[in-house]
């Protein structure tokens, strides 16, 4: 029999063809918007991605443009530069030639020292540089490039005799006044106070090298980028005397702590991204001034501090000499004290009126003192702080105004006075009436002031740092020759410790500090500075 149910042959064989019909329709329906879908899908995508990549060709295009024009302008101003740095060079070199000419055949020193009527312990250096200078070579002529321009020659050089007790040939120095001393100011650049005041002295340099052009330079100030302006197109030999090194380790330890000081603002400490900055230039800047203080000849360092960060700077240790700066020791060794029977107790600060003396911190000190104190009044009744210091213009007597304000703030008017621009003879008196030396500056470079109290016979009290403690105050027991303090309570407690040690514990104190300070006579000082500078004045041919 025949099955009922159609195969499935014949089900395909016998499909309505209507029905066939309608489902291709569906098909080709489902198919085509599908398709629309896509182009929709790809027309967006060219109209998004089309315009990101106009806008992107776009601005790569502007930013080649860009680029070239700047690397066309960069050029310019660079083939500008040796230009002018080869006319400068040209001029420089027909300048000396004409001198020769004109059987001028003296060798012209230079010594770049814009303070020079300052006052200070550079300003020692500077003068016992040219009297040792004079005393061995004839045949050269000194010059003296300074900002000064108030003081005439015989001004300048009296005060130098009256200040430092020194004795020196007039005829044989002249001086060559600059009038740019203010590009080297701290307070012309409120902001990155370090690159502006180097950029400031480069300019100041060239105008002191358009005015003179010597064959010897020596710089006595610490101005290291002024070294590549007569290096390169004064053809000078270069000296250079460095007091302090213009950026230091320190100072990067001290920003990256967050410490807030002088030369660290405390909206700067406070600030995460400003200290970060500060750091990165401050680690540029001390690339740069490597590169700049290689270009001196011979280098000579006050103290092992000092020499320390240089040669982690300039690394040159083969030019590198350390000379200690001139300490007028013989003198103040022979002076008797008056002190013994005086009613008033005498502590002495000297030093310059600058911001890092710090100043501050020794009427912080006789604050705590006081405190320390508490129970003997008589006793703090007879101590008095004599702060005695030079002023250098405007900015430095304004800071002494804001000291002396300040001491009416902690209620010490009447145990603190000010003595500024003292003469030679008062400073003495003032070392003879004295009992107790103070100096507060941290990291100081050396600390001539130091020294100098320690041979009249004053008992020291300086800041644990830089010179003071690496080479001249030994606290060890059985030859201690001074004290080391760190803050405001440890500077009165080491006073208070010297107020009340024995008469004879004190008195071999003096003498074994009187007796340690020969090593920085001024005969030390000319001696050392002579070997390090003769190589490069007794050269015959010079660049």
């Amino acid at each position: 029999s025949t099955s009922s149910v159609p195969s499935s042959s014949s089900r395909i064989k016998f499909y309505p063809a209507a029905v066939a019909r309608k489902q291709t329709r569906k098909i080709n329906k489902y198919v085509e918007f599908q398709l629309e879908k896509v182009k929709f899908c790809i027309f967006l995508v060219q109209k998004v991605f089309g315009n990101v990549c106009s806008v992107k060709t776009s601005k790569m295009i502007c930013l080649c443009s860009l680029i070239y024009v700047l690397l066309f302008i960069g050029s310019f101003c660079l083939i500008g530069l040796l230009t002018v740095f080869l006319l400068l060079r040209l001029l420089i070199r027909n300048q000396k030639n004409k001198r020769r000419c004109n059987n001028d055949n003296d060798k012209y020193v230079a010594l770049f020292h814009p303070y020079c009527n300052a006052g200070g312990g550079g300003e020692r250096v500077l003068w016992c540089a040219v009297r040792a200078l004079q005393n061995k070579y004839d045949g050269i002529k000194l010059y003296i490039y300074t900002g000064d321009l108030e003081a005439t020659k015989k001004e300048i050089l009296d005060k130098a005799e009256r200040t430092f007790n020194l004795s020196l040939d007039t005829k044989n120095i002249n001086f060559v006044y600059l009038k740019r001393r203010k590009w080297v100011e701290a307070s012309r650049y409120p902001y990155f106070t370090l690159l502006g005041q180097s950029i400031g002295s480069m300019v100041l340099a060239m105008e002191a090298l358009l005015n003179l052009q010597p064959d010897v330079y020596i710089d006595t100030m610490g101005y290291a980028f002024t070294y590549p302006i007569f290096c390169y197109i004064g053809g000078c030999k270069i000296g250079c005397y460095t007091h302090y090194p213009t950026i230091s380790t320190d100072m990067l330890r001290r920003v990256q702590a967050n410490v807030s000081a002088y030369n660290n603002r405390s909206i700067v400490a406070k600030n995460p991204f400003a200290t970060w900055i500060k750091i990165v230039y401050y680690r540029i800047f001390s690339k740069i001034y490597g590169m700049v203080g290689r270009c001196a000849d011979t280098i000579m360092v006050n103290s092992t501090w000092t020499e320390n960060h240089i040669l982690s700077l300039w690394d040159v240790p083969y030019k590198t000499h350390r000379v200690y700066p001139p300490c007028e020791v013989s003198h103040l060794k022979k002076l008797q004290s008056l002190a013994s029977g005086h009613e008033k107790i005498v502590i002495l600060s000297v030093g310059q009126f600058r911001p890092e003396k710090d100043h501050p911190l020794q009427l912080q000190a006789m604050y705590e003192l006081r405190t320390l104190l508490n129970n003997d009044e008589a006793l703090w009744n007879r101590l008095r702080l004599m702060i005695v210091g030079s002023c250098r213009d405007e900015e430095d007597r304004e800071r002494v105004k804001n000291m002396q304000d300040f001491a009416k703030h902690l209620s010490l008017e009447n145990s603190v006075e000010f003595r500024v621009n003292v003469s030679y003879q008062e400073l003495i008196q003032c070392y003879q009436v004295a009992q107790i030396g103070l100096h507060a500056m941290w990291n100081e470079h050396f600390g001539i002031s130091v020294v100098d109290c320690m041979a009249a016979g004053l008992i020291m009290v300086a800041n644990k740092s830089g010179g003071p403690q690496m080479d001249i105050i030994e606290t060890s027991e059985g030859s201690q020759t001074g004290y080391l303090a760190v803050d405001a309570y440890d500077y009165a407690r080491c006073i208070a410790t010297i107020l009340y040690n024995g008469r004879e514990y004190n008195n071999k104190i003096r003498q074994a500090a009187r007796a340690s300070v020969d090593r920085f006579s001024e005969q030390e000082f000319e001696n050392g500075f002579l070997r390090a500078i003769s190589p490069i004045l007794d050269e015959k041919e010079f660049r």
